[in-house]
């Protein structure tokens, strides 16, 4: 099972959206978008479960960097909450 990364999102992608654009390269176990608790919105990036490491690595190396409404996506593997630098 391999957690991916996906940033820099149009705020009119939806988790749907999200899902199929992954399903392209394998079998997608969950999509979803991180959105403003206050407000409802997304807030341009959210996660993806896949549990073919194999597919999840080829989705990664083909969608890293393409072009998706107008914004240039983000997508790596995530990493565990403890590993994430601290923000400044």
């Amino acid at each position: 099972m391999m957690n991916i990364y996906v940033g820099n999102l149009s705020y009119n992608m939806t988790e749907d959206d999200l899902r199929n654009m992954f399903e392209a390269h394998g079998k997608v176990d969950r999509a979803s978008l991180a959105m403003d608790r206050a407000t409802g919105q997304a807030r341009g990036f959210g996660f993806v479960e896949m549990p073919n490491d194999t597919e999840a690595r080829k989705a990664i190396s083909t969608l890293n960097e393409m072009e998706m409404q107008g914004r240039k996506m983000m997508v790596n593997e995530a990493k565990p909450k403890g590993e994430r630098s601290a923000r400044v």
